[in-house]
Parts: C-alpha cells; sequence; structure tokens
C-alpha cells in the first residue's frame, strides 16, 4: 500500500514540483496551503502533468482545528513542512509576522501530527542558518548561526525545536533538508517560481528582465573576494531538490532522531556567472547594473552536499544550463505567472 504524504504549503515552488516527484515514485500526495504565496491552479496544472487529481486543502496551516480535519480525513504518514514565509527583505521589515507564522505553522503542524499518531516530519530549512562565520564548503557539522535576518532566525528556531521533540519522543523521525538556491522550473513550463511583487531571488529576477516586465537587474555589489567581484551562491534545480525530499520520506520512514542534509549542487556560481549563462542558453541579453552591497549578504556560500549522498542515495543531476533553459520555458510561457 502506498504511503501518504502531507505537503504543508504544499502549492507553493518546491512543493508543487514535490508533489510531481512524489506521485512518480508511487507515493500519494495531499496539500494544504491557504495561498498567500501561491495560485489554486497549480492544481490544474499538477493534474495536467501527473494524471492525478491531488486532493487539497485550502486552509490555513496555523489553523489546527481546520489541519486536523485533515488527518482526520487522510491516512497521513510523512510530513513535509514547507508552511511559512519566505522573503527576506520582507522578514526584516516585519519580523514579528514572521516568527509568529512560521513557528505557529510548525507548532501546529507537530501538535497535530502527535494527535494523529504520526511520527515522520521533513522539515524545509536553508542554508541561513550556517550564519556568516563558516567557510564554504559548508558541512551540517559546522555551528550553527548567528543568522542575518528574521526569516533565517525562524528556520533556526524551527530545527532547534524539532530537535528538542525528538529528544523527549524516541519514536520522533525528524528530516532536516537546508536547502541552498532553488531555481529553475519542470520541464513542462506548466509550474515553476511565481513570486509576488518584484522578485526577491535573482533567476527569477532575470526571467522578469528576458521577458520585458522589469527593466533592469540590480547586481549587489562587484568588489567581493571572488572570481569577478559578485556574489557567489550554489544554485540547485529545484526538480532535484524535489527529488531529495521523495528519498527524505523513504528514509523518514526507517529512521529515528534528527539527521540534517545539506541539498545543493557543491558547485559555486558568481551573480554574473548566471547572467551570462541565461543569456548563452537562451539567446538573449539581459542588461544589468551594479548597485550597493546588500546588509548580511556573504562573498561565497556553497555546499558540501556528500552527506546526503551517502545516506540518501541523493546527488543534484541537473547542470546549470538546465537551470536556464527550464527558468525561460516556465517565465516565456507564462510571463504573467500562474495569473
Amino acid at each position: 500500500m502506498s504511503k501518504t504524504v502531507l505537503l504543508a504549503g504544499g502549492a507553493g515552488y518546491i512543493g508543487s514540483h514535490t508533489a510531481i516527484e512524489l506521485i512518480d515514485k508511487g507515493y500519494k500526495a495531499v496539500i494544504a496551503d491557504c495561498h498567500y504565496n501561491s495560485n489554486p491552479i497549480v492544481y490544474e496544472r499538477l493534474k495536467e502533468i501527473t494524471g492525478t487529481d491531488i486532493p487539497h486543502y485550502n486552509i490555513d496551516v496555523c489553523d489546527e482545528n481546520a489541519l486536523n480535519r485533515v488527518f482526520e480525513e487522510n491516512n497521513i504518514d510523512v510530513v513535509i513542512d514547507f508552511a511559512g514565509y519566505k522573503a527576506v527583505g520582507e522578514s526584516v521589515r516585519e519580523p514579528m509576522k514572521y516568527y509568529k507564522n512560521n513557528l505557529n505553522s510548525t507548532f501546529s503542524l507537530v501538535n497535530t501530527m502527535e494527535r494523529h499518531g504520526v511520527s515522520n516530519i521533513i522539515f524545509s530549512s536553508s542554508a541561513t542558518v550556517y550564519g556568516m562565520n563558516n567557510p564554504s564548503p559548508l558541512t551540517e557539522d559546522m555551528n550553527l548561526g548567528p543568522c542575518t535576518n528574521p526569516y533565517g532566525w525562524t528556520k533556526f528556531m524551527n530545527e532547534e525545536i524539532l530537535r528538542d521533540l525528538s529528544a523527549a519522543n524516541e519514536e520522533l523521525s525528524v528530516v532536516l533538508l537546508r536547502y541552498f538556491n532553488p531555481i529553475g522550473a519542470h520541464s513542462s513550463g506548466l509550474i515553476g517560481e511565481d513570486p509576488k511583487d518584484i522578485p526577491n531571488n535573482l533567476m527569477p529576477y532575470i526571467a522578469q528582465v528576458a521577458s520585458g516586465k522589469l527593466e533592469i537587474l540590480s547586481v549587489f555589489g562587484n568588489d567581493y573576494d571572488t572570481h569577478d567581484g559578485t556574489g557567489v551562491r550554489d544554485y540547485i534545480h529545484v526538480v532535484d531538490l524535489a527529488k531529495a525530499h521523495v528519498l527524505a520520506a523513504d528514509y523518514a520512514s526507517e529512521h529515528k532522531g534528527v539527521e540534517a542534509f545539506n541539498i545543493g549542487t557543491g558547485v559555486g556560481y558568481s551573480v554574473l556567472d548566471i547572467v551570462k549563462a541565461f543569456e548563452r542558453v537562451n539567446n538573449l541579453t539581459i542588461p544589468y547594473k551594479i548597485t550597493e552591497r546588500r546588509p548580511g549578504d556573504i562573498a561565497t556560500c556553497y555546499a558540501d552536499s556528500s552527506k546526503a549522498e551517502k545516506i540518501l542515495g541523493w546527488k543534484a543531476e541537473k547542470n546549470l544550463e538546465d537551470m536556464c533553459r527550464d527558468t525561460w520555458n516556465w517565465q516565456s510561457k507564462n510571463p504573467e505567472g500562474y495569473k
């Protein structure tokens, strides 16, 4: 009998791609999402790709009564916690909004899991938990923090909360997936990243400049200690990231305690590397300007993901060209996103 995975916040960018990969590997998927940062149209697109009508609930995951109904109506085996606000800049402007939502959504999930005897959770964490003081490549045994923004602190705090819960409950299985920089889209062009307002992240910003929706790309600083002076990051294709969740779901079912895994390629690309690759792959020109550094940005950040390969059997398969091609395929087919 196939296992059922609840994707909390599963209509979003990473969650929707994960739903496809779960179904492809024989899992049943259930989505709970209030569509604060997603669009219900995604369910039609997911059905077109998978041939499956995924059960979905338009609820706020922080609402335990509503969440309880999801667990009552579905035999949940594994929970993936994608729920949470994710814009770094907004978290600095509105910290209480982020602390309240991102912590309460996890509280609500683990309380409801306990009520229904569900003991497997995969938490959507981030490389931001490593703070600014660790050299790359980053490994899971490094000290965490201090984080540079409230968004990062909510990831850090939720990791600690889940560790404490695991220490108190030996039946609990917690997998912490620390994402690096997910980009790209499903090869169909039917689903992809659809940021609200002006994008916070590099690749959707480039794509919107390419489509003419935005005029010019701002590159924040060109005086870092890197090969071209612009910041270096570890960019990973969202489909590779989604596949990591499937393997984490397999692992969670046969494991107790807490394990953290970096999910990145292990290769650092600068901002200008990404711009040039996007131009080359898609035969486009991206106008850009150099502006001031952003507070809290570090020069270089990339992963050592060898632990994920050794224990989960996961390794990134797609390259930078795939990421650039699939991003433009999505953006050119959906210039206004899901609207």
